[in-house]
């Protein structure tokens, strides 16, 4: 079997960690692990990435624990807005949703756009349309609501809540493919998109590399963060970890907080971030971890 390897990420979070409860934080690790076990099968399987991305995140999303699906963040209208995205390398073929509000899993949505519809971006009533059409599970938005969400609201202080969750992958096949998922930022207006479902932001692959990034938004769409790791390994031929660190670099110089994970086709890996903590996990043949 080729090398396969599956890397994921639960968020970048600052001023959060002395507010965690010890069980919250044993809980996200408990389901970090289960989101390895899940999407690594598939790659055992002689599954895809983006499968594997996929049943990954879809763990995430239905745990309280992290700001995607079930767990997320409330704008400053106390209601849920959604995004997320998904990217095969091999295909070149992205989907992405933004501000939906009653579909379970958003990356089921996202997957959906990039596989069975002409469509890149699908947003609000439009999204949520295709998510009916294609029988996806539907909720009341409520079923985002979480009492520890809604006790971070009240608290409307100035902490980072970003959350985001992010998969990516390399599969037997050779190829990489990249998913991220969330639901923005704390108390953010009402309508804002971030970079999650913007293709070359917050989530990129190619054959070259996958990326999925976590952290203050606006930043990493003006940049195409996660694209620029992609053009400096094609156009430079830098390495994974020397494209990584140099696009990390340009993220610290201008005082922005956030992280990301990365993969390349050789199998190599790199996640970096400069917030109080980020809960990440990888799993391969050799390897196998979860930290915050």
């Amino acid at each position: 079997m080729k090398s396969i390897k599956l890397i994921i990420h639960g968020g970048a979070e600052n001023g959060i960690s002395s507010s965690l409860s010890k069980q919250r934080k044993v809980n996200a690790l408990k389901e970090l692990r289960k989101a390895l076990e899940n999407g690594y099968t598939v790659l055992k399987q002689g599954g895809t990435a983006k499968e594997s991305v996929v049943e990954a995140i879809l763990v995430l999303e239905n745990s309280e624990y992290f700001n995607a699906g079930k767990g997320s963040v409330f704008t400053n209208k106390s209601t849920h807005e959604l995004d997320a995205a998904i990217m095969c390398g091999a295909e070149n073929r992205a989907g992405a949703i933004a501000n939906v509000g009653i579909v379970k899993n958003p990356i089921k949505l996202a997957k959906i756009v990039m596989e069975e519809s002409p469509y890149t971006l699908l947003v609000c009533n439009g999204a949520e349309e295709l998510a009916k059409e294609k029988g996806l599970e539907i909720v009341n938005n409520a079923y985002f609501s979480t009492k520890f969400r809604k006790k971070e609201l009240g608290e409307n202080n100035n902490n980072m809540h970003f959350g985001t969750v992010g998969a990516v992958a390399l599969d037997v096949f050779g190829n990489l493919a990249s998913g991220t998922s969330t639901g923005g930022l704390a108390n953010k207006k009402s309508g804002r998109v971030g970079d999650t479902p913007i293709i070359g932001a917050g989530t990129f692959a190619s054959n070259i590399c996958a990326v999925s990034a976590t952290g203050q938004g606006e930043f990493f769409k003006k940049s195409v963060f996660s694209h620029n790791i992609h053009a400096l390994m094609k156009y430079k031929n830098l390495s994974l970890v020397e494209a990584a660190k140099t696009a990390f670099n340009e993220l610290e110089k201008s005082n922005i907080y956030g992280g990301f994970i990365a993969l390349d086709k050789l199998g190599n890996h790199e996640f970096l971030f400069n917030t109080e903590i980020m809960y990440r996990g990888l799993i391969s043949e050799e390897l196998f971890f979860v930290d915050l």
